[in-house]
């Protein structure tokens, strides 16, 4: 099976630090600081096209202003990288073990989650990942149309598993089984209305499906 996970808020534990970093860049930048329930939201698309959800009204040399000091906080705050939730790691190696494909399609930048992954000591762990700044952002299907195609599996023989419903919407357009996380960024009804084959309230609970 080609298990394909999303990263902040479904294996990582870094909404918290994304909420404060885009706060602390709004003030940096002039705008409006966001209550952190608007900035959840936005948690799994690609930089840019949060920015522009965030933020409509703002000038292109504002949004890229924005950017960057985004970006400046974040990779500041990270170099203590954010924990995994509970049970992650045992269950991504067993999952391993047992001989599945693992692999994450992730709104962060490419350079970024290759930081994250250097700074875990995880550069080689994944069979393969896909990032919404050389790919479509979510949620929009074609970063999981690549995962396939590369490792030559029908689409019955993978499963999205994500906090959003950016994930859910991106598997839902391929006909994906799909497994929702409740602990993460977006609320489970949101997710629900995607039909995931299961909703899970502690990562470790995916093994339950099969």
């Amino acid at each position: 099976m080609l298990y394909i996970f999303d990263w902040d808020g479904t294996l990582s534990n870094s909404t918290t630090k994304i909420i404060s970093c885009m706060q602390k860049a709004a003030k940096e930048t002039g705008l409006p600081s966001l209550p952190d329930e608007t900035i959840k939201n936005i948690i799994g698309l690609g930089l840019p096209e949060a920015i522009r959800l965030l933020y409509p009204e703002a000038s292109s040399s504002k949004a890229d202003d924005l950017q960057v000091h985004y970006v400046e906080n974040f990779v500041s705050d990270d170099a203590n990288p954010s924990p995994f939730f509970p049970g992650v790691m045992k269950t991504l190696e067993h999952l391993r073990d047992q001989g599945h494909m693992l692999t994450v399609a992730t709104g962060k930048s490419r350079k970024g989650l290759d930081r994250v992954l250097k700074n875990l000591s995880m550069t080689s762990f994944f069979h393969s990942t896909r990032c919404a700044d050389e790919t479509a952002s979510k949620p929009a299907p074609l970063m999981l149309e690549e995962l396939l195609g590369e490792f030559s599996v029908g689409v019955d023989e993978a499963v999205m598993v994500g906090d959003t419903e950016y994930d859910m919407a991106m598997a839902h357009a391929l006909g994906m089984a799909k497994i929702a996380v409740t602990y993460g960024a977006h609320h489970i009804d949101r997710l629900k209305t995607y039909d995931p084959v299961l909703c899970v309230d502690e990562f470790e609970k995916i093994l339950t499906w099969s």
